[in-house]
């Protein structure tokens, strides 16, 4: 009777684990050799966040690090599965066993540190302030009482809240009307719901050239430190930011790593980290 209870018992818990998705156990435990025979990853990244990752009008992704992980995964015969999230739930995602990294232009500050474990950084970004030129903006100064916006969850909201005095206690109510997407808020600036718009650097150039609009907003440095994308990890995966880090080294040495950064920026964009 006592080892019917087992038996039972052992199936109840297997299929608890089943429906919760990755158990508790493989959360807080080093996965590399999961994904070696699984032959698979999952991805977590913001769908709209042009060029780093991005849905196009067909239904598939594209962008500088859709393109980079590919590479670093192909190196180990991994495929990625790339899971569009809700950017201000990433770590969330990312501990209860979601997703297994965050990639999509995702900056490794101090905060970030005590959730996740960071790959070595492979390029650099800077928050920048986009308005249009029809406006009186073109500089920090002139944010006196404007109405800003940005990614809820974003690092440019965390420097925001993080240095009042660089920005936050000069605009409108100290405070920035937050988006989930920086395409709502683009919307917004467009429609001069907002007066200007926190942003990445390499999302704001990418994006207004794209669209040919590029010579009707102005794109300037929002005073915040430089940034650095990295890839975020559970602490427990040492092995698996080991591997992308020596995948990181191995694709610049080659070659690789420039030819998609040429593709996606038209220049070198590495950091010294992975030459």
């Amino acid at each position: 009777m006592k080892k019917l209870s087992l038996i039972i018992a052992t199936f109840v818990s297997s299929l608890i684990l089943v429906a919760c998705g990755q158990s508790a156990s493989n959360v807080s435990s080093d996965n590399w050799s999961n994904y070696e025979t699984n032959k698979t990853i999952t991805i977590g990244f913001d769908n709209t966040f042009v060029p780093m990752g991005f849905e196009q009008k067909d239904g598939s992704y594209t962008g500088f690090d859709i393109d980079l992980a590919t590479a670093v995964f192909e190196k180990y015969g991994i495929t990625v599965k790339w899971q569009p999230i809700d950017w201000d739930m990433k770590e969330s995602e990312l501990n209860k066993g979601t997703i297994d990294l965050i990639w999509n232009g995702y900056s490794a500050t101090d905060e970030r540190r005590e959730k996740v474990l960071f790959t070595d950084t492979y390029m650099k970004n800077e928050q920048v302030l986009v308005s249009k030129k029809t406006s009186t903006i073109s500089s920090v100064k002139d944010m006196t009482d404007k109405k800003l916006g940005a990614q809820a969850g974003s690092s440019g909201y965390s420097d925001f809240e993080a240095n009042p005095d660089i920005l936050k206690n000069q605009v409108a109510n100290q405070e920035a009307t937050q988006y989930q997407t920086f395409n709502e808020a683009l919307i917004d600036l467009q429609n001069d719901r907002i007066d200007a718009l926190l942003i990445d650097r390499v999302y704001a150039n990418y994006y207004l050239e794209q669209e040919g609009i590029l010579n009707d907003y102005n794109v300037f440095s929002a005073g915040f430190n430089t940034e650095s994308f990295a890839v975020g990890a559970r602490k427990a995966d040492t092995t698996l930011v080991s591997k992308i880090n020596e995948a990181f080294k191995e694709l610049y040495k080659t070659g690789k790593f420039q030819e998609i950064s040429q593709k996606w920026f038209g220049e070198d964009v590495a950091t010294d980290d992975i030459k």
